[in-house]
């Protein structure tokens, strides 16, 4: 349904997270990826989805005066908003610890921006979901740094793997948000044009 309305125009993914691209195969659409290296710091003033807005918008900016009239250039950010402040990608595996910690036996928010950028054009959404962690105990979140890894992650932690399901006792909003886009979103967006 939305490949034939977007049959006319090419789809950009400017991400290199393997989840992003999934989500896009899985929403049966044709894409092709193209990557920049950008330096992700955005002012300190910003707060909770000002961030995520700034950097999907710096991410897409990145790309001016390159796009041609029928590409759609896409570009997102995620943060976790907790104790108001953003927690991104952990630096190591101490970094990744103590972040896990700090969402033991709390609620944090997971947002994500995503920036819809033309040769004319430039939009931005975000949702933000809310996601409760039961209490972790530290042999649980070594555990989980150990053998899966999530220094790519924003929060350090990827809610589809064992973390979510033994760590996490409430989500309210976009389960798919938490994995780093929101696709209804992005759907709504797309089909809409």
């Amino acid at each position: 349904m939305l490949k034939e309305k977007l049959q006319d125009y090419k789809l950009i993914l400017a991400s290199g997270s393997p989840r992003r691209q999934q989500f896009f195969k899985d929403l049966d659409l044709d894409f092709e990826i193209r990557l920049k290296e950008i330096e992700e710091i955005f002012p300190s003033e910003l707060k909770a989805e000002e961030i995520t807005n700034f950097l999907a918008q710096l991410k897409a900016n990145a790309f001016e005066g390159e796009l041609q009239p029928n590409e759609i250039l896409i570009t997102s950010d995620t943060i976790v908003w907790h104790n108001n402040k953003p927690l991104g990608k952990p630096k190591d595996h101490q970094d990744a610890f103590e972040i896990l910690k700090s969402l033991s036996n709390a609620t944090h928010e997971v947002i994500t921006s995503v920036c819809f950028k033309t040769n004319t054009s430039s939009d931005l959404i975000f949702e933000t979901t809310k996601v409760t962690f039961n209490k972790l105990s530290d042999e649980a979140i070594l555990y989980y740094l150990e053998n899966y890894k999530p220094y790519d992650k924003a929060g350090a932690y990827g809610i589809q793997e064992w973390i979510g399901f033994i760590g996490v006792s409430k989500i309210e909003g976009s389960y798919a948000n938490v994995m780093g886009m929101p696709t209804d979103k992005v759907y709504d967006y797309l089909i809409n044009l």
